[in-house]
């Protein structure tokens, strides 16, 4: 790759695991998704869904799947950053965020609940409303690295994987894995899923902010699996638009959207049910959208995620397609 150009990438590799008990021997998936990340050839990768595993009964969870993938790639001696369990320090068992780097990391550091404190909130479902307030917690933190350019400037990248549109669980609400026993217990806990959403996008946008307070014209790169389209809360929260914030003089402190500059029927990371959605992000902030050149989603060979749970035993696949931006 041209020492003139850096490349970023976002890829959510979903479920990524060498467990015996996982759904596709790891072997299957190395086959399909090594290609996928040469394809990227990024100097950056902003990795989703990475899963630990233990070596026997005792000692601390590795990401021996993700070494496994790398392994003889042109990723295998990148820098890492990785979100780990605030009880153990190490990786956690599943949808661990990972950055890797050309360049050296100089920080990095993880965000859940640091900016915002979870909400309390009391139940509805089932005259549950004399029960005491519940925390509303998010399912996973925000990885931050700050990374050494060679030109000398520091690159910040922030790695996202937002709570799902799923129906949050509820006690004493659920049938089953997926089944409900009442619409207004499933909507309840979809209500919940969409705090949870919302608030780790919160989170984020405070710690943009926190980067612009200590440098107005910082380079920062958000990117990952944000499970919602441009228009939907979690983006506009993220992105701050002096639309939404009616004040010009914010407008230095929005980040773009740098998917704006794909054709429409290029603008989609995930099939489902024969839609087309964009759920997988990266934007920027002006500095760095100074230096935008380009961005590729590479969706050619994406399948329907529906079909392929219903239809297609042991997918290898991930059902997310790669997105990677190059800049000057």
């Amino acid at each position: 790759m041209s020492s003139q150009f850096v490349r970023i990438a976002s890829f959510n590799v979903e479920n990524l695991t060498d467990a015996p008990n996982g759904e596709t021997p790891l072997a299957a998936r190395l086959d399909i998704l090594r290609p996928q990340l040469e394809r990227l050839s990024a100097d950056i990768v902003c990795l989703q869904e990475v899963d630990a595993s233990k070596r026997g009964n005792k000692g601390p969870r590795e990401l021996s799947a993700l070494r496994e993938l790398l392994s003889g790639t042109s990723y295998q001696d990148y820098h890492p950053a990785c979100t780990v369990s605030e009880k153990t320090g190490k990786p956690r068992d599943k949808h661990n965020l990972v950055i890797l780097s050309r360049w050296p990391i100089l920080r990095n550091a993880q965000y859940a609940h640091k900016f915002v404190p979870p909400p309390t909130y009391r139940r509805a479902a089932d005259d549950q409303s004399d029960e005491m307030p519940i925390p509303v917690e998010w399912d996973r933190p925000i990885l931050h690295a700050e990374i050494a350019l060679p030109d000398g400037e520091p690159l910040h990248v922030v790695n996202m994987h937002l709570k799902a549109p799923l129906a949050a669980y509820l006690p004493g609400q659920k049938l089953g894995r997926f089944a409900w026993k009442t619409v207004s217990g499933w909507a309840e806990g979809y209500f919940l899923a969409s705090v949870k959403r919302s608030g780790q996008a919160l989170e984020a946008r405070i710690l943009i902010d926190r980067l612009f307070d200590t440098n107005p014209t910082a380079m920062i790169a958000v990117a990952g699996d944000f499970n919602a389209e441009e228009r939907e809360t979690p983006l506009r929260i993220v992105m701050g638009d002096q639309e939404d914030t009616r004040n010009g003089r914010l407008a230095s402190r929005s980040l773009g959207l740098l998917e704006h500059t794909l054709p429409e029927n290029r603008r989609f990371t995930v099939i489902h049910r024969g839609r087309h959605h964009m759920l997988d992000h990266m934007m920027v902030s002006r500095q760095l959208l100074a230096r935008y050149r380009s961005i590729e989603v590479h969706n050619e060979a994406l399948g329907d995620e529906l079909v392929a749970y219903t239809l297609i035993e042991a997918a290898p696949d991930s059902y997310h397609a790669p997105i990677v931006a190059e800049f000057a």
